[in-house]
C-alpha cells in the first residue's frame, strides 16, 4: 500500500495484503478525546463478514446497499484509529442513482501507522480492536471520550489537562476482530456504571433491559469489573497496563476510556 494508502477499490491485491482489517471514525483531536458513534451493527456485521479483507473487500466498499454503508463506516473508523493524521485511505463507488462518490479517510490516532507500509502486525490487529470496541456506541450517537493506554502514542498523548477534565474512568476494552474467531471484550469500573449507562455509553457497562437483565453491545462481551480483570489504574495515566482475557490470556493491549 502506499504511504498515502491512495488506493483505488480495484487494487484488490494491494487492498488485501496490506489492510487485513479497516474501520471509520472521527477523533475530535490527537491526543485521544474522540468522538465516538461507531454502531455495533456495523461492527459485527463488517467484522464477522469481511475481518481479513480479501479481495472481496473491494466490491464490499462499492456496494451501494446497506452493508455497504456498514462496511465503509468501519473502515472509516478504522483507518482513524489505525493511521496518523499525515495518512488517508482513498477510493470510489457509485451509488444506486449511478452517482460516484471519492472518498477520503484520514488516520487520526495511528496506533498501528506500520498498516501504511504492509499488512498490520499481531499487535496492530489489537490495539486497533480495542480501538474500535472503545468507540462503539450502542445507540449510534457521538460522545466525547477520552481514550487511554499504555501503548504507543497513546501513553504519551494524554496530558494531566485531559485526565482532570474526564476524570471518570469508565471500563476498558480490548480483543482481536482479526482472529480465526473475532472476539472483543469489554469491563467497567464499578464505581461509574451508573454515570456510563446516563451518557449512553452502555458497551461497558452493559445496557440494562426492561426486564433487568444486561445485555452486552452486538458483539462486545462484557466480562465483568475491570478491578477483576485488569491490573490496577497506572496511576500517573489513569489507564489499565493490561487485562486478563477468559479464553486467550493476558493482553497489554487494551484502551480504557473515561468520561466527563
Amino acid at each position: 500500500m502506499a504511504s498515502e494508502l491512495g488506493l483505488d477499490a480495484d487494487e484488490t491485491g494491494d487492498l488485501g495484503a496490506s489492510a487485513d482489517a479497516l474501520a471509520s471514525g472521527n477523533a475530535l483531536s490527537y491526543n485521544a478525546l474522540s468522538y465516538n458513534a461507531l454502531s455495533y451493527n456495523a461492527l459485527s456485521y463488517n467484522a464477522l463478514s469481511y475481518n481479513a479483507l480479501r479481495p472481496e473487500a473491494a466490491s464490499a466498499l462499492k456496494d451501494p446497499g446497506e452493508g455497504g454503508d456498514l462496511f465503509r463506516t468501519l473502515v472509516k473508523y478504522t483507518v482513524s484509529c489505525a493511521l496518523t493524521e499525515s495518512q488517508t485511505f482513498r477510493f470510489s463507488w457509485t451509488d444506486a442513482a449511478g452517482a460516484t462518490h471519492d472518498e477520503v479517510y484520514h488516520g487520526e490516532l495511528g496506533l498501528a501507522d506500520g498498516w501504511g507500509r504492509g499488512p498490520l502486525d499481531a499487535a496492530g490487529k489489537q490495539i486497533v480492536s480495542a480501538c474500535l470496541a472503545a468507540r462503539t456506541n450502542r445507540y449510534g450517537v457521538s460522545v466525547v471520550i477520552s481514550m487511554r493506554s499504555h501503548e504507543k502514542p497513546l501513553r504519551h498523548e494524554v496530558g494531566s489537562d485531559e485526565r482532570a477534565a474526564y476524570p471518570l474512568v469508565e471500563g476498558a476494552f480490548w480483543g482481536n476482530l482479526f482472529a480465526a474467531k473475532p472476539y472483543l471484550r469489554a469491563c467497567y469500573n464499578e464505581a461509574g456504571v451508573d454515570q456510563s449507562r446516563a451518557a449512553l455509553r452502555d458497551c461497558a457497562a452493559g445496557h440494562v433491559d426492561g426486564e433487568g437483565d444486561v445485555e452486552g453491545c452486538g458483539m462486545i462481551e462484557i466480562v465483568g469489573a475491570c478491578q477483576d480483570r485488569c491490573s490496577k489504574l497506572h496511576p500517573p495515566g489513569q489507564y489499565h497496563k493490561d487485562c486478563v482475557d477468559p479464553d486467550s490470556g493476558k493482553t497489554r493491549y487494551v484502551v480504557t476510556t473515561a468520561l466527563r
